[in-house]
């Protein structure tokens, strides 16, 4: 009888690679191949580490971290220094962390009361409530100096001390409404910086997203490789069989 070929049987087990810059055992899901780093970012690992072999492998926190001094190289010689908005998407990238925040409960924790009254004031002033309490004011006040108290009224005609009264509502009012609306900038210039933060922090990580599709793709194209290995090996022992 020919002889039977026994199927080799491959190791279950993931296997490891050292980093080429921190040279520690990483497993396949913490390391990327060097080949799949992006050119510019390899070379910027090259001019800084000289243990950077583009045939080996590199952790993902080392390849985070040289991505964001990438970034922050590309940044400060486009615009000059870093804001600290752009520092703090740095700081955020190298890690992990997210950057969204609640502006608006950021920014009502930070009111001091005068500037809540301000802006309950200019919130009361700008409602039809208001408008009616006005003009029922006034219909009322017209009404009590001319018909009611016809004989002493302490307000006659023209009604001298009804239109300082409003005289001076509308001198404070209006600078109410003022202050009310420059917090209303400031909360809208709040909510752009976050905003920014957000899109720069996503642009970086829809990169590190094509490099990890690129590790996928490598990664599939080996484990194929050794699929038909496999096959070629069984296609081998059934012609070895048949002979």
């Amino acid at each position: 009888m020919p002889e039977t070929k026994t199927p080799r049987r491959r190791s279950s087990r993931r296997s490891e690679h050292v980093c080429c810059i921190c040279a520690r055992k990483r497993p396949e899901a913490e390391i990327l191949p060097a080949a799949l780093v992006r050119s510019n970012v390899a070379a910027t690992i090259a001019a800084a580490a000289p243990s950077w072999d583009p045939a080996g492998f590199i952790c993902r926190p080392c390849l985070n971290r040289f991505r964001a001094e990438f970034v922050r190289a590309e940044m400060e010689k486009d615009r000059g220094e870093l804001t600290a908005l752009e520092e703090e998407v740095m700081h955020s990238l190298h890690g992990g962390a997210i950057v969204t925040d609640d502006t608006n409960r950021e920014f009502e924790s930070s009111l001091t009361i005068g500037e809540r009254i301000a802006d309950k004031v200019a919130q009361f002033g700008g409602s039809w409530r208001f408008i009616i309490v006005f003009f029922g004011t006034m219909i009322l006040w017209i009404i009590v100096n001319s018909i009611i108290l016809l004989k002493n009224p302490f307000d006659p005609f023209p009604y001298i001390l009804l239109n300082l009264g409003l005289s001076m509502l509308a001198a404070v009012q209006a600078p109410v409404i003022l202050m009310s609306q420059n917090r209303q900038e400031d909360r809208d210039r709040l909510r752009a910086e976050n905003d920014y933060q957000v899109n720069l922090k996503a642009e970086l990580e829809i990169r590190a997203i094509n490099e990890k599709l690129d590790q996928l793709v490598h990664q599939q194209w080996s484990h194929l490789l050794e699929i038909q290995q496999i096959q070629m090996e069984m296609i081998e022992d059934l012609t070895t069989r048949s002979s």
